[in-house]
Formats: structure tokens, sequence, C-alpha cells
């Protein structure tokens, strides 16, 4: 059984969750639950970020204290999650103790071989990325990605040796060339060691909330090399050797651009440094932006998922449009822009007038004219063809992370089905063989489409499921044997019910 282990970032604790926090999650839930479906061995694994400065100072600002911050929003997270059917399989917490013992083995162990000494570090720092940068990166004297003024820090740091890794770096992307994903990052990456790199500062004096470094009680190690080690925390690093050495192999990280200097330099260079392998791969998707910017608090454009998925006076999408809509309309990797019209109109599109109506029509004719009962579809059906291109190319897309275009194969099939049906129009023929070939035909579809889109929407296409006479779920099925023509029994009880997805009004 082969295994697969997705990650998402782990979330900042000093703010609430919004829909750009959602995008890379259901994601990652998307793949995972495609995953399952191959009957892959699975761990997803998503958490929040709770040590650091620009949590420490919002917590003074709420007047709580850091770790009652934590709890709060950590749990918003939690609950925003399940909102939105993310099926996790581990929540980390970096406040946890067993986080605490990885990252103080990890670090010990990069120590003990030499690659981490005392030093002083003076420079440019922005509160809102926990990072330091040189004054060549500023913007007008702001930092690159929150345009908002720097600080100016001074204080004694434990250094990372990070650059004893331009080579090793190097080799390890020349060795691994599909690392990081899609190509533009991985050049990114590259740049950024090509450019040179310089030792970098992993702990804090300034600050008691983090994780306290074992070989100096002075020091707390700096968030973002606490934050990382969470992907190793969670499969038992430094406690269960072989759940670790077993599922690190199969690691792959699901990012924002924002991180990658983080992820694709300073991580992959910490792990050799602790005589580790970097991650097998990293997918880097880009901002998904409103009314042209990044989401922040700054600029006062976030959206909760539940402001869209209960609705807060535009009519609710409900979880699985909601789902659907992020996956289908927001390309893995590129910006992608948010706007309510643009959801009204992919949910119109595709849910109201391609998959709900092919479900309402295929349930009329077979309750009108079949007595209520699917028929079996025919062998060689001119869609048996349709639905082995769709599989192909679902399960292509789903494997490199890019939901979308497994998505527009599924809806092909979708597509082509109603075009089948407008061609043959059952809705005028007479009970009998032709009608029956027909509509088993389009019921088969039906239950391939279900299967293909259960990363997607799992309560709708379980409904389709329900709807069309099949037992158990789609869940239940394991591909690629479940996807092949010819799976629908016939002789099932198929109902009529109100339309799945009712069409909306902008």
């Amino acid at each position: 059984m082969a295994r697969f282990y997705v990650t998402t970032p782990i979330y900042y604790v000093n703010d609430a969750p919004h829909i750009g926090h959602a995008y890379t999650t259901v994601t990652a839930d998307a793949v995972a639950r495609w995953h399952r479906l191959l009957g892959d061995d699975v761990f997803f694994l998503t958490g929040t970020d709770e040590h650091g400065l620009k949590v420490a100072r919002q917590a003074e600002v709420n007047g709580l204290t850091p770790k009652e911050q934590a709890d709060s929003t950590s749990e918003r997270f939690k609950e925003a999650w399940q909102l939105v059917d993310v099926a996790y399989d581990d929540f980390i917490r970096t406040t946890e103790p067993r986080h605490a013992r990885a990252v103080q083995h990890l670090l010990q162990r990069i120590y003990d071989n030499g690659d981490i000494e005392l030093g002083t570090y003076e420079g440019p720092y922005c509160v809102s990325c926990e990072a330091y940068y040189t004054e060549a990166e500023l913007v007008d004297g702001c930092c690159p990605i929150h345009r908002r003024p720097v600080e100016l820090f001074k204080e004694e740091n434990y250094f990372f040796k990070l650059s004893r890794y331009e080579k090793p770096l190097l080799d390890w992307y020349a060795s691994h060339p599909e690392s990081i994903q899609p190509d533009m990052r991985r050049n990114e990456a590259l740049g950024l060691v090509r450019q040179g790199l310089q030792d970098i500062s992993i702990t804090r004096t300034s600050i008691r909330w983090g994780v306290p470094v074992p070989w100096d009680d002075e020091h707390v190690f700096y968030v973002w090399y606490d934050a990382l080690v969470n992907y190793c925390t969670a499969i038992g690093y430094g406690e269960d050797q072989a759940r670790f050495d077993a599922w690190w192999p199969s690691v792959q990280h699901l990012i924002g651009k924002d991180i990658v200097r983080f992820h694709c330099v300073y991580w992959p260079a910490m792990l050799l440094a602790a005589g580790l392998e970097p991650p097998h791969r990293i997918h880097v998707h880009g901002y998904l932006l409103v009314g042209g910017e990044k989401m922040s608090k700054t600029s006062l454009n976030q959206i909760a998922p539940a402001e869209l998925v209960n609705d807060l006076g535009t009519g609710a999408f409900g979880v699985d449009a909601f789902r659907h809509h992020f996956l289908h309309d927001t390309p893995f990797g590129p910006d992608g822009e948010f706007s309510h019209e643009g959801m009204v109109n992919r949910y119109n599109a595709d849910l109201a007038n391609n998959f709900g109506n092919l479900l309402s029509r295929v349930s009329t004719v077979v309750a009108k004219k079949c007595g209520g009962v699917g028929p079996s579809p025919q062998e060689g059906s001119p869609l048996e063809d349709v639905a082995a291109r769709a599989y192909e190319s679902a399960a292509d897309a789903w494997r490199r992370v890019a939901p979308n275009e497994a998505l527009d194969a599924t809806w092909r099939l979708v597509r082509e089905t109603n075009a089948y049906l407008e061609a043959n129009e059952p809705w005028k023929a007479e009970p009998g063989p032709e009608l029956d070939a027909v509509m088993g035909d389009a019921l088969e579809a039906l239950r391939i489409v279900a299967l293909l889109a259960t990363p997607a929407m799992p309560s709708a296409c379980a409904e389709v499921w329900r709807r069309i006479g099949l037992d158990g779920s789609p869940t239940d099925q394991r591909l690629p044997d479940a996807a092949r023509w010819g799976g629908y029994p016939g002789g099932s009880a198929v109902e009529k019910g109100e339309p799945l997805f009712p069409r909306k009004r902008d």
C-alpha cells in the first residue's frame, strides 16, 4: 500500500481564519480524499503556529496571555475546518509538549553537528512575517510582502550556518528536479541560493514566548525554526523512529508563495544539517486576492468561510459549493481573484445548470418512464470512452495537485452526458430497450461523476450516490476499478428529489 503524507502550513494564531487559509486547507483535504479513494495509506496534517513576537503582541492588544490567545484562536481554526468538511488526521499546535521535544531534538542535532553558533544580529525585522530582511530587500523601507515599516532589531542570537549549505542545496535541487512545484517556484528557490546564502538567526533573547533552547536557557527558538519542525513532530520524530521513517519519505507540503524562502531553502538546509532527507515534494500556490489585494488585517478585506457557507444576507452557498468553487475556479499555482459574482457564476454554470440539472433530468425520466427503477448501462456506450478519458485526466491532475484540471475533466463527462441526453431525447421516447440503454448510460455516468467529484464535494456526491440507488457512499469505493464503465448494477430504485443545487441570483 502506498503512503501519502500531506501537510498545510500551520496558521498563526494572531488572527482568525479566512478564505485564504481555507483555500490551502480544502485543497490539501481534497487531495487527501483522492488518495484515500486510491486505497493509499493517507496522513493529513494541519494545525496552528502559536509562538513568536506577533502572537505575543496580539495577545497584549486583546488583553490576553499568549497562551489564552493561542487557545482561543486555535479553536476557531478547528471550527472553520469542521465547517468546510476538512477531514484531517492530526491537528498540531506548536504549544504542545510533543512539539517542544521534537524541536529541541532536531535543533540539538544541528548544534551537535557544529552548524549552530552564537553571534549578534542587527538589521530590519518584519513582525508580521516574523522575518529579518536585508536593506536591499525592502521596498521604500517597508517589508516587501506586508508593505509595513520594519523594525530595527539588535540582539545576541544563535545562528544556523546556512552559508555552508549552498552546494548541498543546489545538489539536492539538481537530483530532485520535481521536488518544488511549479517550476517557477523551483527557479525562485534556486535564485535565492545562487545569490549567496547568509547565516540566519534562529533564537531570541528578547522574548520568552517560544520553545526553550536546550543548550542555553537564556534563549528561545525563533518562531520559524520551531514551526517548520511540526511536519516531523506529527509523525513521531525523536520519539517513534519507525513511524517517522515510514512516513517522512512520502511527505508533500502545500504552501503559499510568500513562504518559499522558509520552506524551499531554510527547511531543506536544516533537514540536511540534521542528517535527514529534505521534503519529497513542495507544492506552492499564489495568493487568493480580493479586489486585487492579498487578504490582510490592514487591508480589511478578509472573508471568513462562514460568510459564504452559511450566508450573511446573500443566499447560502453551502459547504460543497464553497469547496467546489475554490478548487475549480482557482488554479493551484498562480494568484487567484475571489469575487462573490464569480462564485455565483461558477455555482450556476457547474452545479445548477450542469451537475444538478443532469441528476434532475435522469431521475425525472426514470420516475416517469422506467417505473422509478434504474436500468443497466450498455456495453460499448458512446459515453464509455468519455468516462475513461475523464478518469485518466482527473487522476493525473489530482496526482499533480491540480484540482481545477481534475474538475475540468470531471465536468467534461457531465457536459457530454447532458449532450447525450439532448441528442437522444429520452423524455420523448416510449418505454423499451432503447430508452433503458440511454438511461442506464446516464446513470452510469452519474455514478462515475460522483466518484470523481467526491474529493471536492463529499456530501453532495454521497447524496447523488444515494439518489441513484447505490448502497454505501463513494468513499467506500476504490479507484481505478470503481471508475470502470459498467459498475451501475441496474434494478436500483432511483429517487426524484428536490433540486440538489437550486439556481442563485447575484
